[in-house]
């Protein structure tokens, strides 16, 4: 009897010869999910699904897109935030000594 988790008919069923000449039942894994974006949801481009063991095999250039926050946020959600930024290292902050005068 094979473990619960394998009686559903989601998993793939392969039959192996062992070296001793039996045939025994082997089970794919699932791959899994598609990477989302960590601040909206949608699903992210050029971040490759599978396995921890398929993933280190591939350059670092496959591994996720190129640039600041590639593989975490989506270009909407990065493009919103670099303007975010922008715009508070522009603003007018007040320092301790200027509320101190006043």
């Amino acid at each position: 009897m094979p473990a619960l988790r394998y009686r559903s008919r989601t998993y793939k069923r392969t039959f192996r010869r062992t070296p001793g000449g039996k045939t025994v039942l082997h089970y794919k894994k699932k791959k899994p999910k598609k990477h989302h974006c960590a601040e909206c949801g949608k699903l992210l481009h050029g971040v490759p699904r599978g396995r921890p063991y398929q993933i280190r095999k591939l350059a670092k250039s496959k591994k996720r897109p190129n640039r600041p926050y590639g593989g975490n946020l989506c270009t909407e959600c990065t493009r919103r935030l670099f303007k975010e930024q922008a715009r508070s290292l522009g603003a007018p902050q007040e320092t301790e000594s200027q509320e101190i005068e006043e």
